[in-house]
């Protein structure tokens, strides 16, 4: 990935289902930066506290702190004016105003990192992501292993009868499955 030095801000997107590593590439992305002595703020949605109320952690118990938030439009009276790297996980819960937050802190200068879902357990794109996507310099697109039989999966599979599209869970409502094993609900 190319580094740019100096007031020029950009957007970059990490996606992908479940259990790919996301939150994980998003901590070692955010400790790069550390060492690389930027100034860096971290925020997430508040309906996470599957790990911990306020940092972000992975699936393999990875983790930073970090400040928990339900409005994504708080992170611009809560960023401070020094701060270079802003770092945001699970922003397919945000609503649609994380593409005029996340551009608005890129146009400041300021490097912006999200991590998030960019499919749901429809295999429909799920929330502000597409257009996330579509607003990034950057897109990482992690893969899992499927479940069922090893190969890459680029899908989500929700193993309960829940017709919610946010349901917060973790290896006990989730599974990660390849394109063949996938199972999409009926009528979706």
């Amino acid at each position: 990935m190319q580094v740019v030095h100096g007031k020029t801000g950009w957007i970059e997107v990490i996606c992908g289902p479940m259990f790919s590593g996301k939150s994980e590439e998003l901590i070692k992305r955010i400790r790069r930066a550390q060492i690389a002595r930027r100034r860096v703020q971290i925020f997430k949605h508040g309906i996470d506290a599957r790990y911990d109320a306020t940092s972000i952690v992975s699936h393999s118990q990875q983790s930073l702190p970090g400040i928990a938030l339900t409005h994504v439009t708080d992170i611009l009276d809560l960023v401070d004016d020094r701060t270079e790297l802003v770092a945001i996980d699970e922003g397919q819960f945000f609503g649609p105003e994380i593409v005029e937050v996340t551009n608005k802190l890129a146009n400041q200068g300021r490097r912006v990192i999200v991590a998030g879902l960019d499919l749901d357990y429809r295999g429909e794109p799920f929330g502000p992501m597409p257009q996330l996507l579509c607003s990034a310099e950057y897109v990482t697109k992690q893969l899992a292993i499927c479940m069922v039989c090893g190969d890459p999966a680029n899908f989500t599979q929700r193993l309960s009868e829940s017709t919610a599209q946010v349901l917060v869970g973790a290896q006990e409502t989730y599974e990660a499955r390849c394109r063949r094993h996938f199972e999409p609900p009926a009528g979706a």
